[in-house]
Parts: structure tokens; sequence; C-alpha cells
């Protein structure tokens, strides 16, 4: 016999399955854990995504999840999304924020400008009401208050992978956005 707490537990994950299936074949690319706190999203994909790869297989990803280990994530609690389509167009900015809140993170991370860009479209009202300048552009290294989510722009995650520099700015702007409850 299942309790009422497993039952809404199952309840919740069929909700979400469903969700994230009618996204899939409207085109939406999402992948990881759809429960986790963090959301990370980019617009432009490597030459491996091109070919068919998953997103953040590469040098990339294996970077953001050791940099959010490292802060306190869970290694498996993260969540991607790619905010453009399979011929590398930006996702309409209603799908867009369909997506985002049907994977409902706590913090969303946009690891590329093109990402910021869309997600700027998307909640394109949301931002108009924020009144620092910066913040409302979605800058990269301000974190931004956004419907209930805390939002960082990274500004070019990938690229800087490649200049040890750029790469400290990287892990100054991610230790902007630690997890908001107790490390695992």
């Amino acid at each position: 016999m299942t309790s009422a707490a497993d039952q809404r537990r199952e309840a919740c994950a069929q909700k979400t399955t469903a969700e994230l299936d009618g996204l899939a074949a409207r085109g939406v690319r999402a992948g990881g854990n759809a429960m986790s706190p963090i959301l990370v999203a980019k617009g432009e994909r490597t030459a491996d995504e091109v070919a068919g790869a998953e997103p953040f297989l590469g040098a990339d990803g294996a970077a953001l999840k050791a940099s959010l280990k490292a802060l306190g994530y869970a290694p498996e609690d993260w969540e991607w999304l790619l905010t453009c389509d399979d011929a590398g167009e930006a996702l309409a900015a209603p799908l867009l924020r369909e997506a985002v809140c049907a994977l409902d993170p706590a913090t969303l991370v946009c690891c590329d400008d093109a990402a910021a860009a869309a997600l700027r479209e998307a909640y394109a009202e949301d931002l108009t009401i924020i009144e620092s300048f910066e913040e409302a552009m979605l800058e990269p290294g301000y974190v931004v208050q956004l419907c209930g989510m805390r939002v960082l722009n990274l500004g070019g995650f990938a690229d800087a992978l490649a200049d040890p520099r750029a790469k400290q700015q990287m892990w100054a702007r991610l230790k902007r956005i630690p997890p908001l409850g107790e490390p695992y």
C-alpha cells in the first residue's frame, strides 16, 4: 500500500514527465534532473552537439559539473536546457518561458550571450520592472531575481575555458550562486 505522500510524489513526477514530453515534441531540448534546483541554459552549441551529441558532455559540461560540485550542489542535481532548436534558431519566447516554468529552477544560469538574449526576450516584461539597467539587461556577472528565480549570465562559459584568467572570472561569477539550502 502506498502512502498519500508517495502518491503525490508519483503524480508530480508524472506531471513533469508529461510536460517535458510535450515540450520535446515542440523542439525543446533539455536533460538532466528535471527536479533540480539549478538549470543551466545555453544557446550556442558545440560542433559535437550540432552533430547530435547531448549538450554539456564536453569540456564545458565537465567544468560546470566540477564547479557546481565545488559550490555544494550534488553532482547529479542539475539540469540543462538549450535555448535554440535543432537548426540553431532561438526558441520562440513563449516556448522558452514555458520550458523554464516547467523545469521550475530556483537558479538559472545562462552559459552564453545567446541564452541570455533568448531569456531577455522570453522575460522582457518582467525585466522592465528591475531598476538596475545591468540587471534588467542580464549583463554577465549580475545575479538577478526574476520571477522567483536567481538568474546569472556567465557571458561565454565555454569560450572562457581556454583562458586561465577568463576561467577565474567564471568561477568568481559562479560563486555568487551557492545552493540555497544545505549542501549535499
